[in-house]
């Protein structure tokens, strides 16, 4: 299966955000494609209509590829708790609060037999896959347990776009490290660079897009300014704050009229701002010849 896993210099960087936006422009072209977020940390969640459960940012995702959710496109979701424990959803189902500890000494081997097996099922059923990452994937405490960056990107054996928020300052400095910090075969894995949340002229950041292409020998493939108002949060909720998900997939027209607006609205605003065929070309072409 084709697919790409973004993947962020650090958290809040907008990886949730421009997922749906690629899922929108996928779908856009006739791609049957899906999203997949294999752990999401999050008290934000979408009951789907078999009564399982799922990370809204992934329902959310699932509506603008034009498809319906499925626990399969987010096997696990951790809800935080008190004293340091997360309560654990698996593959739509509740199995209870697990302290971190019982996480790495416990549950790893179970999430990651769940993510293997959620990836088979996409498989059979979509074309691509759209994957997003979660925090940094240098955190170099978490590596050996790692279930949501370049652990996920080996087992989809599929291309790495790494987002950075220049809105932070340090964007130079947030990308240089990161792909310094990656085991070389990851490091292999990093196609290509897009910078987010950018204000300002872009004429002005052109020698910049210059040093980072030739510092890292990767193309930067997106300038994507700041975008105001989009009503989509880039994580957990939409716009209208208190109402649940599992409320919205229930829509009525009007509704469900409002939110594909929303989708191509994003992905509009999006896609100038990308070397769209480029992007559409190295996921083509990942794997022939590696």
């Amino acid at each position: 299966m084709k697919g790409v896993m973004i993947q962020g210099t650090s958290s809040n960087v907008g990886k949730s955000l421009i997922a749906t936006a690629l899922c929108r422009l996928f779908a856009n072209e006739g791609v049957k494609v899906a999203p997949f977020k294999s752990q999401n940390m999050s008290n934000f969640s979408c009951i789907l209509s078999d009564g399982s459960e799922i990370s809204r940012a992934q329902a959310i995702q699932a509506e603008a590829a034009k498809i319906e959710a499925t626990v399969w496109m987010n096997p696990i979701v951790l809800k935080p708790r008190p004293n340091h424990s997360s309560e654990t959803v698996l593959l739509g189902k509740s199995i209870g609060n697990i302290s971190g500890q019982m996480y790495r000494d416990q549950f790893y081997e179970k999430g990651l037999k769940a993510i293997k097996q959620s990836l088979k099922q996409l498989e059979k059923h979509f074309e691509m896959v759209v994957i997003e990452g979660a925090g940094s994937p240098v955190e170099i405490n978490l590596k050996d347990r790692d279930l949501v960056n370049m652990k996920v990107a080996q087992l989809a054996d599929v291309p790495v776009v790494l987002v950075a928020d220049i809105e932070r300052g340090g964007v130079f400095a947030s990308i240089v490290g990161t792909l310094e910090l990656l085991e070389p075969v990851d490091r292999n894995r990093v196609v290509g660079v897009i910078i987010n949340k950018f204000s300002g002229d872009p004429a002005l950041f052109v020698d910049g897009i210059q040093w980072l292409e030739e510092k890292t020998g990767i193309p930067v493939l997106g300038v994507i300014p700041y975008m105001e108002n989009h009503m989509i949060d880039e994580e957990d909720s939409l716009s209208v704050k208190d109402k649940p998900v599992s409320e919205m997939t229930i829509q009525n027209a009007a509704d469900h009229v409002e939110m594909d607006q929303r989708y191509e609205r994003l992905s509009s605003f999006m896609k100038p701002h990308l070397k769209w065929e480029l992007l559409k070309d190295i996921i083509a072409q990942w794997g022939n010849g590696r």
